[in-house]
């Protein structure tokens, strides 16, 4: 069930969708697919009071290191900036 029947921001229409959640805990990040209301307008993403703690628990997870059960990815790097 859709809590909102038009989006908050732009009044468009939203909709329920699988959507994929890039979080940060420390230097570490995660990729979560997660159910969310987005809208069909502005793309804003509106996620259950319920997803929000999941997107808590694992940014303290990734904080801590504490990636037990998480599915490696792959490698990130940084690519300097060539201004200076």
């Amino acid at each position: 069930m859709i809590p909102f029947n038009t989006c908050p921001v732009c009044n468009g229409e939203v909709v329920a969708k699988q959507t994929e959640k890039l979080l940060r805990g420390g230097v570490n990040f995660a990729a979560v697919i997660v159910s969310a209301e987005i809208c069909l307008r502005c793309g804003e993403h509106l996620y259950s009071p319920e997803t929000l703690r999941r997107f808590e628990q694992v940014r303290r997870k990734l904080s801590a290191q504490d990636v037990e059960g998480f599915e490696p990815l792959g490698r990130s790097f940084r690519i300097p900036n060539e201004g200076g």
